[in-house]
């Protein structure tokens, strides 16, 4: 008996097949037909609604997406507070939450009020990202809120759902609601989250061995850094370059750049680092670095050298994409973590079994280790630029170099303001705290400012740091392979190294400089007509009005960059889009255009290609007929 004639099995042993007297015309799809003139539906697809229901809640368990789970029918209570309670998220003074649903719309503060038995709490205090609906044929003015939000739905529908309430459900599985069949929804739902909340916690183990002396020293440390302040300037108030251009020259010729090679594209299914990702016209990131470094070399007749510091699993295949450099003009020099980093290529590979987490103070460290720092110094190098992430729209640029130099500043980040914070017109002060290091969309609105991990430094206080033992030297702590981009993410304020030099300061750049490749959804911003390609600086269309960049939301259908790129003909034109939400499996012809609100939703088991040349304008689509209507 194969797995497939098994779980077919255990779907008929729960009555999951069995429909009522009626079948919506938009519903026959999911029947086998008639039986006792009750609707008979098809288990096959029931099995493929499930699969595409439980891939979306894997991957927004991957991201921390928070969840809300609704129920009235009080024969699932038991089934529901048992859920809770092993997924951690019981409480039995708001138990009731997990019954109640709906005022998603209304506040973002819990409403209290007495009924007839006992005293209820609606909410949540902040908006979900996915709603399970179990009695959903009861809860039609949820969806109908959760639709207004652009909050996904995943609900068990029957064979009576009307089409306007169906229409409305991302994620709809076909099923007979019984008892049996609850019990084994939500045993699904409880064994996907904990089996994704493992993963989290073996990414990045928390335990925390040290004794009390070291974690009492390390809260004051942590106390101290808290206190410690930053004023960020405006970039607009930057004074400008030199008229001379001998001047420039003289300013770039001490100027050295970093790019920490870290970041893997493997959560996007790409084997190699981000940085090796075409992003446009068949550039990569290191492309864009090479190409503006190519580009200032030539117009000011200077000498800026580019250092790539790799990982072990990203070193064979960085040197793959220099390779096209090697009758460069441009002094491009690799090296690896876990080696001295002296500047030479090099081919040789430490133990892929673990790699070496590093923060601001171990590359700076690191630096001085291999005597790549005296090197520099002697060569008259003044000042390195650090590219920690994978910004694609950063930009080497010489009026932040000059600030520093004419002002003798030691260390400077680039930031951006939030969503929550307004733009920085005047010199601002603000506490490291209030500065973020996570790219995460959840965490961003929590702080004023963000911190790009661009960093320019000091060659000269970094070895006055280092030669005073300020920076002691010390050997990186090991982790697993994998462990690193999480250690990463977990970061959320500013870098311990930042408090030991005397001169600091933050610029705040516009946030066009400000576009992390992180999903393929930024691959989409990037590939489209919204931007364009000069001298390894991505330049904004002018022709889009709109400051912010669209709101892209894919499904996982389209998380991985062969499926992304396998689902389009051509990228669409997005100048005149401000939203898009697309989940199913959904595939898009060429020279289509977007604009305004588009959502589209494929029903799992179902094809849905979007024809060549169409326009999309303010639309919620379903169907091929929905296109053209």
């Amino acid at each position: 008996m194969t797995i497939h004639s098994v779980l077919i099995q255990k779907l008929l042993s729960t009555n999951a097949h069995i429909g009522r007297q009626v079948a919506t015309h938009h519903f026959k799809e999911y029947t086998y037909g008639f039986r006792n003139k009750m609707a008979i539906i098809d288990s096959d697809k029931t099995l493929i609604c499930m699969r595409s229901a439980f891939n979306f809640i894997s991957s927004l368990a991957r991201q921390n997406g928070r969840f809300m789970f609704i129920n009235t029918n009080p024969l699932f209570d038991e089934i529901f507070e048992l859920m809770s309670k092993k997924v951690g998220c019981y409480s039995p003074s708001s138990n009731v939450l997990w019954r109640t649903g709906g005022f998603l719309t209304n506040s973002y503060s819990p409403k209290k009020f007495r009924s007839r038995n006992k005293r209820l709490c609606f909410g949540p205090t902040q908006p979900p990202d996915c709603i399970v609906i179990v009695d959903t044929e009861s809860k039609s003015s949820v969806i109908n809120e959760a639709f207004k939000l652009n909050i996904p739905i995943v609900a068990l529908v029957d064979s009576a759902m009307p089409i306007h309430t169906f229409n409305r459900i991302a994620y709809p599985i076909p099923v007979n609601p019984s008892v049996q069949f609850v019990y084994l929804f939500c045993n699904l739902i409880t064994k996907t989250l904990l089996l994704e909340k493992n993963k989290l916690q073996l990414s990045n183990p928390k335990i925390d061995d040290r004794d009390e002396a070291t974690k009492v020293e390390d809260n004051k440390k942590k106390n101290n850094l808290a206190k410690v302040g930053i004023t960020v300037i405006p970039y607009d108030s930057l004074a400008p370059l030199p008229e001379d251009i001998e001047e420039t020259k003289k300013l770039l010729d001490k100027l050295v750049v970093l790019k920490v090679n870290h970041a893997s594209g493997r959560n996007m299914g790409f084997e190699n680092p981000k940085s090796a990702i075409d992003i446009c016209d068949g550039k990569t990131f290191l492309d864009l670095i090479i190409n503006q470094i190519e580009t200032l070399n030539s117009k000011y007749e200077c000498q800026v050298p580019l250092l790539i510091f790799n990982k072990d699993d990203t070193h064979d295949s960085t040197l793959k994409v220099l390779e096209k450099y090697s009758e460069s003009s441009i002094d491009v020099r690799t090296f690896k973590q876990g080696e001295d980093p002296k500047l030479a290529l090099s081919s040789e590979h430490s133990s892929k079994g673990e790699v070496h987490t590093f923060d601001d103070g171990d590359i700076f460290r690191s630096l001085m280790i291999g005597g790549t720092l005296d090197l520099l110094l002697s060569q008259g190098k003044e000042y390195i630029l650090v590219m920690k992430s994978d910004n694609v729209a950063t930009i080497v640029d010489p009026s932040i170099l000059n600030h520093l130099m004419t002002n003798a500043i030691d260390y400077c980040m680039e930031v951006t303001p939030s969503h929550t914070f307004n733009v920085i017109l005047t010199p601002m002060n603000f506490k490291l705290q209030e500065i973020a290091r996570n790219q995460d969309k959840h965490l961003k609105d929590k702080f004023k400012l963000i911190d790009t991990t661009n960093m320019w430094v000091s060659l000269r206080a970094i070895k006055r740091l280092i030669d005073s033992n300020k920076l002691k030297l010390k050997k990186p702590s090991s982790l697993k392979e994998n462990d690193y981009d999480q250690t990463l993410l977990q970061e959320t304020d500013t870098g311990p190294a930042v408090q030991f030099f005397e001169s600091v300061i933050g610029v705040s750049i516009p946030e066009s400089r400000f576009l992390p490749l992180d999903a393929t959804s930024d691959l989409l911003l990037l590939q489209s007509d919204l931007y364009t390609l000069r001298e390894g600086a991505l330049t904004r269309n002018p022709a889009r009005t709109n400051p912010l960049n669209p709101v892209i939301d894919f499904g996982p259908e389209f998380e991985k960059i062969g499926d992304f790129e396998g689902r389009f003909r051509s990228i669409p034109s997005i100048t005149g889009l401000d939203s898009l939400i697309v989940r199913g499996d959904v595939w898009f012809g060429a020279n289509i255009t977007l604009k305004g609100h588009v959502t589209i939703v494929a029903k799992p088991g179902l094809k849905l290609e979007i024809p060549d040349g169409v326009v999309i304008e303010n639309k919620e689509i379903n169907d091929p007929a929905d296109i053209l209507g």
